[in-house]
């Protein structure tokens, strides 16, 4: 829940990266499904990236939402750091980051997705796919 941490300048600490191999040649890009996630978690809300508890699962089936977590561990890596990206653009904290590239995402593709993600909240037109 790093998301609901007040960021402190002084007490910035450096984010430790995985070794990344450095392959110029290959554009960033997403396949459509993931596209597909990046746009749908647009409505999602923060809350949906927290483990629910005992309580919230409940009030979920009564109320008939279903879990919002995905069955595929980097497609839900990407869920979350879009609906992160989705409500604080660039800021996201550097441990969700960290935990999206460890993911198997690359910095290239966190950029292209939180440029796309804030040209779409500049401009209402859809995110490319």
């Amino acid at each position: 829940m790093a998301y609901l941490a007040k960021i402190e300048t002084q007490d910035s600490r450096p984010v430790a990266l995985p070794a990344i191999a450095a392959n110029s040649n290959t554009r960033p890009n997403f396949s459509p499904l993931e596209w597909s996630i990046i746009r749908l978690a647009r409505i999602d809300r923060l809350g949906t990236i927290r483990t629910a508890g005992r309580l919230r699962r409940f009030w979920n089936w009564f109320v008939g939402r279903g879990n919002p977590e995905l069955a595929n561990p980097k497609l839900e890596a990407l869920r979350r750091m879009a609906v992160l990206t989705w409500h604080f653009g660039f800021t996201v904290p550097g441990e969700d980051v960290s935990e999206f590239i460890s993911a198997g995402f690359s910095p290239d593709q966190y950029e292209l997705m939180a440029g796309s993600i804030n040209a779409a909240l500049s401009s209402p037109q859809r995110i490319p796919a």
